[in-house]
């Protein structure tokens, strides 16, 4: 696939970075929408995203820089280079969170009232931006048979051709994945759960279909060669998922267990 959208002025415009402008559009205005369910005032989340968006980007980056640091400390004018990829969700993940959960306590703003806001549209943005790495061939997974990619349309098949091997198209696995995803959680906003369900939800089924996806990968960031980082980032988020929600709804299972 050509990773080139167009061209202005000479300067090509990667379709990696089109996906993820796409992303943030859509996440926005998915977000608009669940601030009217929530009650909650859109320009505080227009606010929050001004900080926490370019927060993301650079954790996104270091976090990938960190774990591959063997090559860009050879190659330190690379680290800068984000147009052919190399932003690992995962630290932007985090640094986002990070960055909202002070903005929030300086504005006396609640944190996850916020962050059930924005998850919906978080996750709709990862389904989008997955496919700038279609564009620039990465973040498959390993060798199939050509029997096995002709379940999927031409042009994804031409795709994930590629140096004469055809491959998983686990970024298509991820999309759809994080698609579904986002259906549910918009439907779980709509019947107005308790504060912190919703991202307690999207940080755990998330990292459920990470975990898997992530095991057909062929470029997983490692932990001295022997760990994939994603799926051990992932088991943490089921993890905290199952403790938030045991958390929010302490009382209903206490009672339950009484009657």
């Amino acid at each position: 696939m050509d990773p080139v959208a167009f061209n202005i002025f000479g300067l090509d415009i990667m379709w990696y970075g089109v996906l993820i402008a796409l992303g943030v559009v859509a996440a926005m205005a998915l977000s608009s929408y669940i601030s009217r369910i929530n009650g909650m005032d859109f320009e505080q989340i227009l606010d929050i995203f001004l900080f926490a968006f370019p927060a993301a980007i650079v954790g996104a980056r270091l976090y990938y820089v960190a774990f591959e640091f063997d090559y860009y400390r050879n190659n330190l004018q690379d680290i800068f280079n984000i147009r052919q990829g190399g932003l690992a969700f995962h630290g932007g993940l985090i640094a986002a969170l990070l960055v909202t959960f002070i903005y929030t306590r300086v504005k006396k703003l609640s944190f996850l009232r916020v962050t059930d806001t924005v998850a919906p549209g978080i996750v709709l943005a990862q389904s989008i931006g997955r496919w700038g790495n279609f564009f620039n061939s990465e973040a498959h997974g390993g060798p199939v048979t050509k029997q096995f990619i002709q379940m999927f349309p031409e042009f994804i098949q031409k795709g994930m051709y590629i140096g004469g091997t055809f491959y998983h198209p686990t970024f298509l696995y991820e999309s759809i994945w994080n698609l579904c995803v986002c259906v549910f959680l918009v439907f779980l906003s709509r019947k107005k759960p308790r504060k912190g369900t919703v991202i307690a939800s999207y940080i755990g089924l998330y990292s459920l279909g990470r975990f898997f996806i992530e095991g057909l990968r062929t470029d997983s960031l490692m932990l001295g060669g022997l760990i994939r980082i994603a799926q051990l980032v992932s088991v943490a988020g089921m993890l905290i998922c199952i403790a938030g929600l045991f958390a929010i709804y302490r009382d209903k299972l206490v009672k339950t267990r009484k009657d």
